[in-house]
């Protein structure tokens, strides 16, 4: 039987259950945090938290795939005083957050830069699955980057080889945040391709903002799974289109390539709470399980098309 890692351990993905495949629990800037965040309560934050996602396992939902990596404020020992007190599982990532350039700690360490050396991305994100991140014996389980407007540009390929590469050498699967406006998930699948990297395990994350359905059947139809993730962020495309997307593209075959998440978090410092909720009401983790799969239903699709997307496509991922 397969495993995956959790962040209280390994698991057999049989246990996986049903699964939100891109949720965050923590995403914040922790420099930000220590030097101008007064407010914040460490104890606090963990127990809302904790209480968030413990209501989420009480809705029916086991599991969620966590891509919190560097540059969105990964801090693991956070996330094991989370863990400890739910039994919902969460699973990490390792990979690197940027939309353009690369931080400066790699600006001049890498092949052919001013300190020629193997790439050291590679070198992080392969110690991170297979030894563990830091010293907290938490290992990630996955891979994360990013190809957003701004498209291919040299930080954002170096990252995405180097997510490719690792995925090679460890059998990690890779969650790409994508534009689909852009087509950029054609992209990725053409650099991750190149490198080496099996497409049916990649995750085009973000597909769901997109209703252009040509675009996401060639995604699919290149092997790798749609994330239609961002349940509640209307902003970006309506719950009642996001909807639609997905029973027409199971009507056509491809129920198979389907996850779904909210793209929430338990905590974010991008904006206030209260104005989080008040823009978007429904971006949290209970929108999935209370309206989202009752609208799937009822729009058609059957309880194990339901179950592929939520239990049978998650778990794959990691077999």
């Amino acid at each position: 039987m397969a495993t995956v890692e959790t962040v209280r351990g390994p698991i057999d993905t049989s246990e996986l259950g049903k699964v939100l495949i891109h949720e965050h629990v923590f995403v914040l800037g922790e420099e930000y945090r220590i030097n101008y965040q007064d407010d914040w309560d460490e104890d606090e934050k963990v127990a809302e938290a904790v209480e968030e996602l413990n209501k989420l396992k009480a809705l029916g939902i086991d599991t969620i795939y966590d891509p919190t990596v560097l540059g969105l404020g990964r801090y693991i020992p956070r996330i094991q005083k989370v863990a400890a007190q739910t039994e919902l599982n969460i699973v990490v990532a390792t990979g690197l957050y940027t939309y353009s350039e690369l931080p400066h700690q790699f600006e001049h360490r890498g092949p052919g830069l001013l300190f020629d050396m193997p790439e050291p991305l590679v070198e992080m994100f392969v110690n991170d699955i297979t030894e563990g991140i830091a010293d907290t014996g938490v290992k990630a389980a996955f891979l994360k980057c990013v190809i957003e407007e701004q498209g291919l540009t040299p930080g954002v390929e170096r990252v995405m080889r180097a997510v490719g590469r690792t995925s090679v050498e460890t059998g990690a699967p890779v969650t790409v945040h994508t534009n689909p406006h852009t087509r950029s998930g054609l992209v990725a699948q053409r650099v991750l391709k190149e490198e080496g990297v099996d497409l049916t395990k990649v995750v085009l994350g973000h597909s769901g903002d997109s209703t252009d359905l040509d675009y996401l059947m060639e995604c699919a139809d290149n092997g790798s799974m749609l994330g239609m993730d961002r349940f509640g962020l209307d902003v970006y495309c309506t719950t009642e289109d996001r909807v639609k997307t997905i029973v027409e593209l199971v009507r056509r075959g491809y129920v198979d390539r389907i996850g779904i998440a909210h793209d929430a978090s338990c905590f974010i410092d991008y904006f206030k709470p209260e104005a989080r909720r008040e823009v978007q009401p429904k971006w949290n983790f209970e929108h999935i399980p209370q309206d989202v799969v009752p609208a799937l239903l009822e729009a058609g699709l059957s309880e194990d098309d339901v179950d592929t997307i939520l239990v049978k496509n998650p778990r794959r991922y990691f077999e």
